[in-house]
């Protein structure tokens, strides 16, 4: 028996020897059991399953009053019947998720709404909400006919007889191989296609302008999203086709280019997540940073939007992952549970990891973290079993955490942490699909490192998750840059100064009473904030200039002064914080004091606390 475990001896037994290991080798111990116990579970559930006996009908009398053997009439409208009752629970099914996934759309302009400023939520909100009218309308004109027309050569799609308008569809047309009309699938397929260009607003919040920002998305879903919709999920709806010397009847076989090749995306991975993720990423590469970032803090306006916006997401997600199964049955259900499984594991993750690493828990934390597991289950949902989900959500917390974290270090202005979440989370699930994936949970799937032994399907996926980032990412990169030279998909310095909600939309998000950042510049209120010449008491307002340090420098060691330490302050901060009004880039505005003793008493608080002799202080 290991050290490590306890044994229960009678009393007066002798004592065995203490095997003493290192806490290194315990650590590792323990974390190799954790991670076997779901791999023991499943393969100890397979191998019951096999092993289990045949049940067998209890053997009965026969009834002399039972009527005789249906005739084949009967037999045939007894199925009839039974096939129209499942047609109906899957019809039911798909209308039930395509709501569900459209009302997913309020959620993200909630979640995104309650993180940017005050002056930006209502035009924050509105970049989100918008696509439901903007792209509901192309999806139907032309979106659906590029994404899952007639396959050309598994590029894009091209039916324009048939789909363009939608006009050789008829109502009860049902789509080949499955139980719901073609109508159904496009409203299903395109509430995908709407929610994934909103995903992207939230890299480049508070700073687009709303124009430019509608051309943007018609244009990427028109070279993105349809492209890559046909890659991963187009099949042969329109016609039977021969695939390797055999006739596959329509709806049976794959034909998009990465589809083909294998790769596994359940509910949208590759086609949404890691497309809009680093989308984003090349979008927040070409345009300009949001103005004083990172030197300035931006703090959310609301997390009680962000909260319910994140519990809306969570409730529209069983329509995402589950109504990917297409049908009502058992593989929604593997899906539902999966997804659930996934998103508590992820929020339980993250929120411990920030814990830990900050001190305390954050409501945004915990919004972010459940949003990091539905993402990241999102490819892997109709494939893995539900502790594969659970594992997938728990990496996902910890590791999409880190992503975050690191922004700030890297420079990158990704206002809504669109990549960080999306971008990553959307990529890590795309790989650990190959890891988790069991064909027993999908016998269309295929089995993963884990049930496999072998790199196979993970290395599929990841072929599949890097062509996906780096089309989306260098469409993007020219696009982005493209509609800002031509356009102006970049606000101006005054219009973010005063807010995109009065500046784009002449409206605001909460008329709660005059606030500075809710009153335009017109209403005779100051563009940007400025220290008074005259201040009301009467004393006289001077700067003084820090030189020798950088902006960055400056902001992180003046934060430092200000935080309360296990000391009182310094005599000399003490002389100068009662007097401050305002900072700007290396200048500290002050009314009143002396100006002379001020400014000595500023270089010599930074000096000190930089150990930088060489920082010295001027007054204007």
């Amino acid at each position: 028996m290991p050290a490590s475990y306890l044994s229960l001896s009678p009393v007066g037994a002798p004592k065995r020897a203490i095997v003493k290991v290192s806490k290194e080798v315990e650590v590792k111990r323990f974390l190799s059991r954790l991670l076997a116990v779901p791999v023991v579970l499943t393969l100890m559930a397979s191998y019951a399953a096999a092993q289990a006996p045949e049940a067998k009908a209890p053997e009965t009398p026969p009834d002399e009053n039972a009527p005789a053997a249906i005739s084949n009439k009967d037999w045939k409208a007894n199925n009839d019947n039974l096939a129209a009752a499942r047609a109906s629970g899957d019809i039911a099914w798909m209308l039930t998720s395509t709501a569900l996934v459209l009302f997913m759309v309020p959620g993200l302009a909630l979640f995104y709404g309650g993180m940017v400023r005050r002056k930006n939520v209502l035009a924050t909100m509105m970049q989100s909400m918008v696509c439901l009218a903007v792209v509901g309308v192309y999806w139907i004109v032309i979106g659906y006919c590029l994404a899952f027309g007639q396959s050309q050569g598994g590029w894009i799609g091209w039916s324009p007889d048939k789909l363009l308008f939608l006009a050789g569809v008829k109502p009860d047309e049902n789509l080949a191989g499955l139980n719901i009309p073609i109508y159904l699938h496009v409203m299903f397929q395109g509430m995908f296609a709407i929610i994934t260009p909103a995903l992207i607003s939230g890299a480049i919040a508070e700073r687009i302008r709303f124009g430019p920002y509608l051309l943007f998305v018609l244009l990427w879903v028109t070279l993105v999203y349809c492209p890559l919709a046909h890659w991963v999920w187009a099949m042969n709806w329109w016609g039977d086709i021969t695939v390797d010397g055999e006739l596959k009847a329509a709806g049976t076989a794959m034909v998009g280019y990465l589809g083909k090749e294998g790769a596994l995306d359940f509910a949208g991975g590759t086609v949404v997540h890691i497309a809009a993720g680093l989308s984003g990423l090349a979008a927040i590469l070409v345009l300009r940073k949001r103005l004083g970032y990172p030197e300035h803090a931006f703090h959310p306006n609301s997390m009680v939007l962000t909260v319910l916006g994140a519990g809306m997401l969570w409730f529209g997600w069983f329509g995402f992952n589950g109504g990917s199964a297409v049908s009502s049955n058992s593989l929604a259900v593997s899906a539902f549970a999966a997804t659930q499984a996934a998103a508590a594991a992820a929020a339980v993750s993250w929120t411990v990891a920030e814990w830990l690493h900050k001190g305390k828990p954050t409501a945004l934390g915990w919004a972010s973290g459940v949003v990091a597991g539905l993402v990241a289950v999102t490819p892997a949902a109709g494939f893995v079993p539900m502790w594969g989900g659970l594992a997938i959500g728990l990496i996902a917390g910890v590791v999409c955490y880190v992503a975050v974290c690191w922004k700030a270090k890297l420079g990158y202005d990704d206002s809504l942490d669109a990549f960080g979440v999306h971008g990553v989370g959307g990529f890590l699930g795309a790989l650990l699909t190959g890891v988790f994936c069991y064909k027993f949970v999908n016998g269309a799937g295929a089995d993963g490192w884990i049930a496999a032994g072998t790199s196979t399907q993970f290395m599929i996926q990841l072929k599949a998750a890097a062509l996906s980032a780096v089309f989306g990412f260098v469409v993007t990169l020219v696009l982005a840059k493209i509609v800002d030279d031509m356009f102006g998909l970049i606000t101006d310095a005054k219009s973010e100064t005063d807010g995109l909600d009065r500046t784009e939309h002449g409206e605001v998000g909460f008329d709660l009473g005059l606030a500075l950042e809710s009153v335009a510049a017109s209403d005779h209120q100051p563009s940007e904030p400025r220290s008074a010449a005259v201040p009301p008491n009467g004393h006289k307002g001077f700067s003084v200039v820090v030189d020798g340090a950088s902006t960055s420098e400056l902001m992180d060691t003046w934060s430092g002064l200000c935080q309360s330490g296990n000391g009182p302050p310094s005599p000399e901060f003490k002389a100068v914080y009662p007097y401050m009004t305002l900072v700007e880039g290396n200048r500290f505005f002050f009314r009143g004091g002396d100006p002379t003793a001020i400014s000595q008493n500023m270089q010599s608080l930074f000096q000190q606390r930089m150990k930088r002799p060489e920082v010295q202080t001027h007054v204007e």
